[in-house]
This record gives C-alpha cells, sequence and structure tokens, in this order.
C-alpha cells in the first residue's frame, strides 16, 4: 500500500516538476520575442540616426582624402542602411514571427556586425591618411558611434558585442601600428573602453529580461484571476441558493423549537401534576406510563433547549451576565441541584477534597449549566453505585472545576472531535443514555466565552476527567 502511495506522489511530483518545465520553456520564448521585439522597434530610429551622422562624416572626411574612397565608403554605409530597412520590414510583415525569433534575432546580429564593420573600415581607412584634427573628429565620432550601439542593442548584449567588436577591433589596429606613442597608448585603453560597453550591455540586457519575466508572470496572473472571477461568477447563484437554504434551515430549526418548547412544557407541567397525586390516586400501571412519559418529555425539552442554545451562540445572540462569586458556592450548588438525576442512574456526586474558596466573574446561570452538563454525562456513563468526584482547585492564575468519572473512558478516534456538535462516541448511546450531543460543544463555546478553557483526560484507574478552567477573580 505504502509502495502504492508513493507511486501516486511520484506520478504527482512528476507531473508537477513537466508543467513546470513546460511553463519555464513558454516564458523563455516569450521573453525571448520580447527581447527581439525590442531590437527590431528600435531601428528604424538607429537607421535615421545612422544616415545622419554618415552625412555628417562624409562632408567631413572628403577633404584631403580620394574622393572615390569616401564614395565607397558612404556606399557601404547606405547598402547596409537598405538591408537594414529590408530586414526590418521583413520582420514587420511576418505573421508568424513570434515563433521565428531565433532566426529574426540571428539576422539582426549579421546585420548588426556589418554595420559595425562598415564603421571600422572608416577607421582603418581614413584615420591614418592624416595627422591633423580630422582624427579626433574621427576618433570622437567612433566612440559615440560604439555607446550609441549600448541603448540599440541593450535588448541582446551578444548582437552589441560583434556590433561593437567590428568597430573597435580594426581601429585598436590602426593606433597600434601608427608608430606614434600617444596612438599605442590609446590603442590599449581601446579593449577596456570596449569591455566596460559590453559590461554595462550586459547588465542593460538583464534588466530587461527580468522585466520582460517580470511582466509575463503579472499577465499570467491576471488571467488566473479573471479565470477564478468567472469561475465565481458562475457558481454565485449556486453560493446565494446555498446560503439561503442554510439560513431557511437555521430559521426553520429555531422557529419549529420555539413552537415545540410551549406545549411541551405544558406537557411536563401536568404530568408532574399527575405524577405527585393531586388529581388523586392514579393505578400503578398508569403512573408507570406517566413517569416515563414525564422523563421522556423532559429528555425532549432539554434537547430543544440544547439545539435553541447552540443557535444562540452560533448566531452570536447570546449575551452573558457576569458577576462575581465563589467557585466552593457553586459546586455545591450543582451537586444539590443535579443529585436527583444521579439517583435515576444509581450514581452519588460528591465534593472531594477543600474546595477553593477563591472567586470568579463568570455567568452563574450558565456556568451552572455547564456544571449540569458535565455532571450528567458523568452519571449517565458511570457504573451503578460508583460515585462521581467532583474537585475545584487553583492553577497558577486559574480555577479548575473537574468532574471525575468511572466509565469506560474515551474512544481514541474519537478524542479530536468530542466538542464537536452532534458527536457522540456510539451511535448507540442517544438511545441507550440520552440527549443529542450537544452538551459538550455547549460547555466549549460557554466557557470560551467566560474567558476560560475547556478539555479531558484519562482518569488513573479508569474512567475520564472532565475540567474547565476560569481566571481567578482578583
Amino acid at each position: 500500500m505504502s509502495n502504492l502511495a508513493n507511486g501516486i506522489e511520484g506520478v504527482h511530483g512528476a507531473a508537477a516538476a513537466a508543467s513546470a518545465d513546460v511553463r519555464d520553456r513558454t516564458d523563455a520564448a516569450l521573453v525571448r520575442a520580447d527581447r527581439v521585439e525590442q531590437l527590431y522597434s528600435q531601428l528604424p530610429l538607429g537607421l535615421a540616426a545612422t544616415v545622419a551622422i554618415g552625412v555628417i562624416a562624409a562632408i567631413e572626411l572628403h577633404e584631403g582624402r580620394p574622393i572615390e574612397l569616401v564614395v565607397l565608403w558612404a556606399g557601404l554605409l547606405g547598402l547596409a542602411v537598405v538591408l537594414h530597412g529590408l530586414l526590418y520590414f521583413g520582420y514587420r510583415n511576418d505573421a508568424h514571427r513570434t515563433q521565428h525569433t531565433a532566426q529574426w534575432l540571428r539576422w539582426l546580429g549579421i546585420g548588426a556586425f556589418a554595420a559595425g564593420a562598415v564603421w571600422g573600415f572608416a577607421a582603418a581607412v581614413f584615420f591614418p591618411s592624416h595627422a591633423d584634427e580630422r582624427q579626433v573628429f574621427l576618433a570622437f565620432l567612433l566612440a559615440g558611434v560604439i555607446s550609441g550601439g549600448i541603448p540599440m542593442y541593450a535588448a541582446s548584449w551578444p548582437v552589441f558585442a560583434a556590433y561593437a567588436a567590428a568597430i573597435a577591433l580594426p581601429f585598436t589596429y590602426v593606433l597600434a601600428t601608427l608608430g606614434n606613442r600617444l596612438f599605442a597608448e590609446i590603442a590599449l585603453l581601446i579593449p577596456l573602453f570596449y569591455g566596460v560597453s559590453v559590461a554595462i550591455a550586459y547588465r542593460l540586457n538583464g534588466v530587461l529580461i527580468s522585466g520582460y519575466r517580470l511582466r509575463h508572470a503579472h499577465q499570467r496572473q491576471l488571467v488566473e484571476l479573471e479565470r477564478a472571477r468567472r469561475q465565481i461568477e458562475a457558481s454565485g447563484r449556486d453560493v446565494t441558493a446555498q446560503l439561503e437554504a442554510e439560513q431557511m434551515k437555521k430559521e426553520f430549526t429555531s422557529t419549529l423549537s420555539h413552537e415545540l418548547r410551549t406545549p411541551l412544557t405544558s406537557i411536563i407541567g401536568s404530568l408532574q401534576l399527575i405524577n405527585a397525586g393531586v388529581l388523586g390516586d392514579v393505578p400503578k400501571d398508569v403512573m408507570e406510563l406517566t413517569e416515563v412519559a414525564e422523563r421522556n418529555s423532559q429528555r425532549l425539552l432539554d434537547i430543544i433547549n440544547d439545539i435553541l442554545d447552540i443557535e444562540k451562540i452560533e448566531s452570536g445572540k447570546l449575551t452573558l451576565n457576569p458577576e462575581v462569586f465563589r467557585l466552593d458556592d457553586l459546586v455545591r450548588e450543582a451537586v444539590a441541584l443535579n443529585k436527583g438525576f444521579g439517583e435515576r442512574f444509581k450514581v452519588r456526586f460528591e465534593a472531594k477534597g477543600a474546595l477553593t474558596k477563591h472567586e470568579v466573574r463568570a455567568d452563574h446561570k450558565r456556568l451552572l449549566q455547564v456544571m449540569t452538563n458535565l455532571l450528567s454525562n458523568a452519571a449517565k456513563f458511570s457504573p451503578e453505585g460508583e460515585v462521581v468526584e467532583i474537585t475545584a482547585e487553583e492553577h497558577g492564575p486559574w480555577l479548575r472545576v473537574a468532574v471525575h468519572d468511572r466509565g469506560p473512558g474515551i474512544p481514541e478516534a474519537f478524542r479530536a472531535r468530542i466538542f464537536g456538535r452532534f458527536n457522540q462516541a456510539d451511535s448507540t448511546t442517544s438511545r441507550q443514555k440520552g440527549g443529542a450531543g450537544l452538551g459538550l460543544a455547549i460547555c466549549k463555546r460557554l466557557i470560551e466565552m467566560m474567558r476560560g478553557r475547556i478539555g479531558f483526560q484519562d482518569r488513573e484507574g479508569g474512567g475520564t476527567t472532565f475540567w474547565f478552567e476560569l481566571p481567578t477573580h482578583a
């Protein structure tokens, strides 16, 4: 059986892992599509800047240099611009471009390297021509073109690295081979500048990827929330109907209980008059029947009162009237009031030891109801002739009242729900002993409303001890 459970857990674990793997792959594909979209969306701005810078560079560099060389370079730059433009329109016209992101990213990387190579060609051809201010202009221009590529290609740092390398490598070679010490020192700084630029592009790329992932996670959560909202709306009529049915059930129970209690009280009173002999002598066999009727009518009235009490407690309509009184007086009063009930089951109630004389602040009537429930339970489940002991002791800042019986004890499977509604350890108990299984549930709620606590434990030598504690009144 354990192997089967382990197998089922393994299947569930594998399914969860597979689901997570599919979700991760989906997120990665979506993020890559966002990155490609970002790169291509910036192409028009980059092409416009390239044309503007290229025109300025051609005007500045044509002086003192062969016009054919300038035209060749300008033609290569124009060709790169045209090819990038075609690449841009091809991407926009691809209805399934999100499925071809790897291909479009690869073509863009090739285009970026080609564009960088055109600028690197300018460095290799025009920089060594003259040692004049145009070299400063060209150096500044190339540095700006490399720096401008960082935001342009930040969504894919490898694309930027290829673009910048195509510019920096020819420029570094030219500076290093001109034989000028200053240029040679600058040539040593260009790789450093290139590395810093790639590092910046790498960091920006990471920030963008994180942003894209967060956006997709947020969108997925919004979709799940919308789906949950629709499910709630779809089941809203069922929930409303269920709540209305529960409310009708509570109202029916409350109304029925009230309607039954009044005539039942009259019946009990009439039976008590007959059994007391107020109406004259009654034959023995009739007396036995009227006593059974009175006893069962009282049992039914107790059940109705319990139902009304639990309904009041759970609806928040029950109010307490706290007062200060001695706990030992309450114990003696409860023993006296329930003496007759114990005699019916041939059980005797007896206070054990010195009862604490400390005071508590609680509802006297309701606490007496708790004592009556505990004593009646102890009497029902104790063997005939036994003594149910009651103690009242100090437990630190608490005063504990305990009822000790010699019954069969509480079954292990029933202990977790013993204070629940309509719970009894044995289905035959309600028929043999009486009650609806509400007494302990009422006791628990009443004690908690008085800022106390209630529980039970096995009694040494057999039986059960039910106890409740209330704070000592200062």
